[in-house]
């Protein structure tokens, strides 16, 4: 067993007593230890849309390092892409926005003592390079080299990282809440890019995970009104629950051919937001653009789309890319998170799923059948299927 300084040991993950700060007897001035397991449950990579649940080892904090014991982690579009499409090297856990409490701690530590609620941050920058310097973490230029070391992935009991890259709960925030940080702080960014402000009018394309936080960010920040394009039928739902005052079909659109670069849409915005990640929806978004509007890339694809280099002359169109987050974006998400502003209820759903369901929820994702957030809890006992786990 590996043992820290801290508090005693608690129940195992999965029950009720993970849901805020009040349910785990956290004695930061206590003199116990948190044992910790050999082993734990790791979700794993087999093949594109195999997933099976092995037990692996539980790794060890090396010097500024944490070990986490995972509470929450929520399933992210890029977990797709790696898991069910087969991006990703088989054998690797994924797994990055969770929730969880403090294990241990490796040599060199002082922030975190074991106990502590946290969710996990952004990955350290180099904070030498002129992108850091000037407040802009996700363009570092040395984002190919150690510091973007990757320690493991959070679909597993435990999971180890730097020091750096953890941000503490807020007191009264549920760790399932808090598990909503790291995908809103990406929302948060793509925000950020478009320089959107009250007054200005938007479209968000595709109301999965990103899309349906991008919403829900505008909306609370009274920017819009928000139009949505979505094919998927629960999705479009998800995305007039979260406030969108409009929700409509991608063949409802109007794009025009390259002859007509001036012409402009009936229900040209602003802003756009392309969180799908499909060629097809970059393209049309280009041509829902009103005059020196901007089309804002969040979400990942690997089909190249085409734009009409006329028609962004002509009418000075802007395309740009949004990548991770802002320097203070989870602080900014935390914040958001805990204001009350954003349906919480309504953006995660309503069903936990064990590590048994990852695959089966996925697939689930992938075309739509479930709309909202997915939260996987390591730990939970009899919560293998999606949709069979407990309810919030």
């Amino acid at each position: 067993m590996i043992a820290g300084p801290g508090v005693g040991p608690g129940p195992a993950p999965g029950g009720d007593h993970w849901g805020s700060r009040e349910g785990r007897d956290v004695d930061r001035g206590g003199s116990g230890v948190i044992e910790v397991p050999e082993v734990m449950r790791s979700a794993i990579h087999r093949g594109p849309g195999d997933v099976g649940v092995e037990e692996r080892p539980v790794p060890r904090p090396g010097p500024g390092q944490v070990l986490v014991e995972v509470a929450y982690c929520g399933v992210c579009g890029s977990d797709l892409h790696i898991m069910i499409e087969g991006w990703g090297k088989p054998g690797g856990v994924g797994g990055h926005e969770y929730s969880g409490v403090v294990a241990a701690v490796g040599d060199g530590v002082e922030r975190w003592a074991p106990g502590d609620l946290v969710v996990g941050g952004p990955s350290p920058r180099c904070g030498e390079c002129r992108r850091c310097r000037e407040g802009k973490p996700s363009q570092c230029g040395r984002r190919s080299a150690a510091v973007d070391h990757d320690t493991g992935g959070a679909f597993a009991g435990y999971v180890v990282t730097d020091a750096g890259g953890l941000v503490p709960v807020p007191e009264g925030m549920t760790l399932r809440v808090a598990a909503l940080a790291e995908p809103l702080a990406v929302a948060l960014h793509g925000i950020t890019r478009a320089g959107a402000a009250p007054g200005d009018t938007a479209m968000v394309f595709g109301a999965g995970p990103i899309g349906a936080l991008t919403i829900a960010a505008l909306v609370a920040k009274d920017i819009g009104p928000v139009v949505v394009v979505e094919p998927g039928e629960r999705r479009r739902k998800l995305a007039a629950d979260l406030g969108a005052s409009e929700v409509i079909a991608p063949d409802e659109l109007e794009t025009y051919p390259p002859w007509e670069p001036e012409r402009q849409s009936p229900r040209a915005v602003d802003l756009v937001f392309e969180c799908s990640g499909k060629r097809a929806a970059m393209e049309a978004g280009f041509h829902q653009l009103r005059r020196g509007g901007q089309l804002v890339l969040v979400g990942a694809g690997m089909e190249a789309p085409a734009f009409d280099p006329n028609r962004m002359i002509l009418n000075e169109l802007t395309v740009t890319g949004s990548f991770i987050y802002d320097a203070d974006g989870f602080d900014r998400a935390l914040e958001l998170l805990g204001s009350g502003r954003l349906p919480t209820d309504v953006l995660i759903d309503a069903e936990d799923v064990g590590l048994e369901g990852l695959g089966e929820a996925m697939a689930k994702l992938a075309t739509g059948a479930i709309a909202g957030k997915v939260m996987i809890v390591p730990g939970a006992a009899g919560a293998g299927s999606a949709g069979a786990g407990r309810k919030a």
